[in-house]
């Protein structure tokens, strides 16, 4: 169960879910073996992975990694059998031990491979009941507040306190699709669906974090890439290096961040619209939404209600439980005071 329960690492439980199925189907393979390459009993991990545990993991929506647990750190590197000292640098370690504890335990007891791995879903279903009753308990409790609706300041001091919660990169993209979502209708512009917080760009074929096209057309006019750390210059090569590969370039490539903007860094993507045709700039990410709760004051709590939607809405791999609560309690006492 505490592999299940880890919040910060969903990678061993995933694993575990390939491995033993792989083990339920053949008692001969070894789950610590994970890479055809690695011997006589070893096995496909990613291949059973991707093909089996991920569409099982999204049809029921259980609370693991969206994506295959063989791209993480932790295991795209194998090269030897795990063991538990394969996972020395990993964070949190005692979740892998855990997982290796349960992996050799099966190599000694084949037999119960299917059994484990049964019950391992159900703890895997318990936890998102759990969740998804905590989460409706926080909601009820807010529908039934009398308060009046916070104000622009307000709603930014919240923002301010949800990011400086842990594990809180995510949220400058809800905040900006939020943003774009509660004035969509009066602009001629959409935002395309959001990608996994952890998928590549090359793998979507997305330019940027968010993308916004003109109403019923393809062309992205506009790109998003949010950065929860000081941008560099290093950072406005790189993006000027991908504007460059794209056969149809936006009109604007947007950089948000969360903290503090150098004014070499300004000056550096200010010089190159002349360059290349396309504007790229670095914004302050609370600052930007703090003007725009302000220019749409009467549409702020619209925001609120679509930030709060796009949280609840997220995988817990991208946005966790606790940051989910999180956002609830802050707003409740927000509201409350």
């Amino acid at each position: 169960m505490s592999v299940c329960e880890c919040e910060s690492n969903k990678a061993p439980i995933r694993y575990l879910l390939t491995a033993l199925l792989a083990k339920t189907f053949d008692s001969g393979i070894d789950t610590r073996q994970p890479y055809p390459n690695l011997g006589e009993n070893s096995f496909s991990g990613r291949n059973i992975d991707e093909k089996i545990i991920q569409p099982f993991i999204h049809k029921y929506e259980l609370p693991c990694n969206d994506t295959t647990a063989f791209l993480t750190p932790a295991f795209r590197t194998v090269e030897t059998a795990l063991t538990k000292s394969s996972f020395e640098k990993c964070r949190p370690a005692y979740v892998y031990y855990d997982m290796m504890d349960i992996l050799d335990y099966v190599e000694c007891h084949p037999q119960i491979s299917k059994d484990i791995l049964t019950q391992l879903i159900k703890d895997l279903i318990d936890i998102k009941k759990r969740n998804e009753e905590a989460i409706a308990q926080m909601i009820s409790q807010l529908s039934f507040q009398k308060s009046q609706d916070l104000s622009s300041e307000e709603i930014t001091n919240l923002l301010i306190q949800h990011l400086h919660c842990k594990g809180s990169s995510r949220l400058p993209v809800l905040m900006f699709a939020a943003a774009y979502q509660s004035v969509q209708p009066f602009f001629h512009e959409e935002i395309k669906p959001l990608m996994a917080h952890n998928a590549a760009d090359k793998q979507t074929g997305a330019i940027g974090d968010i993308e916004i096209t003109l109403t019923n057309e393809d062309r992205t006019i506009t790109c998003y890439e949010m950065k929860k750390k000081p941008v560099t210059t290093d950072d406005i090569f790189v993006c000027v290096e991908k504007i460059g590969k794209l056969e149809v370039k936006p009109d604007n490539y947007l950089i948000i961040t969360t903290e503090p903007i150098d004014k070499e860094v300004m000056d550096l993507a200010f010089s190159f619209y002349d360059k290349i045709g396309v504007e790229i700039a670095v914004l302050d990410c609370i600052g930007f939404i703090n003007h725009f709760l302000h220019f749409f004051h009467r549409y702020r709590t619209i925001f609120l209600n679509n930030y709060q939607k796009l949280v609840l809405a997220e995988p817990n791999s991208s946005v966790s439980q606790p940051l989910k609560e999180a956002f609830l309690s802050l707003r409740k006492v927000a509201e409350s005071d």
